[in-house]
């Protein structure tokens, strides 16, 4: 899956599943704080990703991410190393 394609899917289903707007999305911004996750809002976004992406997401692999942009990146590295297997 091509990388502007794995963006596009995330920015499609992170504002569908916490109502956002579109245009609060962008690689800079904070993710917490963007979409006002709270402990609940995580274990849906992990589920949301497990069921667009097909692979399994650890809680620990979200210590890491701060910003859009840091999700992606783990997003689009776990598609590619689920791909290469």
């Amino acid at each position: 899956m091509e990388t502007a394609d794995i963006i596009s899917k995330t920015n499609a289903f992170l504002v569908e599943e916490f109502e956002v707007e579109h245009e609060k999305i962008h690689p800079a911004a904070n993710l917490k704080a963007t979409l006002e996750l709270d402990s609940l809002d995580y274990i849906d976004l992990v589920v949301v990703i497990e069921s667009n992406f097909g692979f399994k997401v650890k809680p620990e692999d979200f210590q890491s991410i701060v910003t859009f942009q840091d999700f992606y990146d783990y997003v689009i590295a776990r598609v590619n190393e689920k791909e290469s297997v």
